[in-house]
């Protein structure tokens, strides 16, 4: 909610270009912030008691609640409660998280199990009816005819990629430190430090490339580099390192995915009027969660039936040929994304046009 929120305030704020820096910015604190998080979190398991992971949100949603309140400008209309799509929430909520926990069972239950394949089929059809019902709704959730321009229904499957492979990466490193190389969990936050610079960085020099070229080569661009580091991180063995198994995968990999994560957010919220700067925004971080975690639900089953298929132990080479198999799986996902994006995302020529629109004239 926070993050829509967020992104809600940068389209109201920023237009043109401007709206691309601004989102650059939100790009590279929130890629290099979950970098940044799972230090946090190791030195709070390691100093503290893991339970502190959690209570460490309540004094920083406070004093972010109290920044807001007094550097976020005042609303100039009242807040409106009547119309509220309670039933779209309720089925598009319902549909994905059947098809999430489908996936997050898969393993064990079977991919062509009855239960893998009805309950995601149940979330797919669910999916279907949350759009037929937005379609006769008076003030939708979502405006399911936005989805028919390239730059926000195109931006949404990327977002669901990028994020898969962002999410799904992270958490097979971290398994990888310590499951493998027997790294505590401060030592693996300490990791991750490299990795969250290298996002922020690649966040930035994403702003700056949209603005000259558009998102499709950038996007496109971006995603074949993390598929290239994604590659790079397939090799990992049993008597690897951080420096030449993990490190050099995972910088060339978080240049890109930071470069496709502003080319996302960008390309889904240009143009975007006021009255839907929420709606977009809740779509742009809709995709982000759950492109994230669909992606930790199939990399993270890809990496434990394989191990369980190779009769490894869990600090053994069983372990560690899992993991490659799931971050070759992520390369894989990374670059037929690029290829995607080529196909679907709007050329230069359609899009810079508008992402230098006034305010006044994108909403006509």
């Amino acid at each position: 909610m926070y993050d829509t929120a967020a992104t809600a305030i940068y389209t109201s704020a920023f237009k043109g270009p401007e709206r691309a820096k601004a989102l650059g910015v939100w790009g590279a604190v929130g890629g290099a912030g979950a970098a940044v998080g799972v230090l946090l979190g190791g030195t709070l398991t390691d100093l503290v008691d893991w339970r502190a992971i959690f209570l460490i949100n309540l004094p920083i949603g406070l004093l972010v609640a109290g920044g807001a309140a007094r550097i976020v400008p005042a609303d100039a209309m009242r807040p409106r409660w009547s119309g509220l799509d309670l039933r779209g929430a309720a089925v598009v909520t319902a549909s994905l998280g059947a098809i999430v926990y489908a996936l997050s069972q898969a393993d064990s239950a079977g991919w062509t199990s009855a239960q893998t394949l009805g309950i995601s089929g149940a979330g797919l059809v669910g999916l279907a009816g949350f759009a037929a019902l937005e379609r006769h709704t008076a003030e939708p959730l979502l405006r399911i005819e936005r989805l028919a321009d390239r730059a926000i229904g195109g931006g949404i499957v990327m977002m669901f990629a990028t994020s898969g492979v962002l999410f799904g990466s992270f958490l097979l490193t971290s398994l990888y430190l310590q499951n493998v190389l027997g790294a505590g969990p401060l030592e693996t936050g300490l990791a991750f430090l490299p990795i969250a610079v290298t996002i922020g960085a690649g966040a930035q020099v994403g702003s700056h490339l949209v603005n000259q070229f558009g998102v499709r080569l950038p996007l496109a661009g971006a995603l074949a580099v993390s598929a290239i580091g994604m590659l790079l991180l397939a090799g990992v063995g049993s008597d690897g390192s951080y420096l030449s198994d993990i490190l050099p995968g995972m910088m060339i990999a978080s240049i890109g995915l930071g470069v496709a994560l502003v080319s996302v957010a960008v390309s889904v919220l240009t143009g975007a009027p006021d009255d839907e700067a929420g709606m977009l925004s809740g779509l742009n971080t809709t995709g982000h969660e759950i492109g994230g975690s669909l992606g930790i639900a199939v990399l993270v089953t890809i990496a434990t039936a394989a191990t369980g298929a190779s009769g490894g132990s869990v600090s053994g080479a069983g372990v560690a040929g899992g993991l490659g198999d799931a971050y070759l799986a992520a390369g894989i996902l990374a670059a037929a994304a690029s290829l995607v994006a080529l196909a679907v995302m709007p050329s230069a020529t359609n899009f810079l046009p508008k992402l230098r629109l006034s305010p006044r004239v994108a909403v006509h």
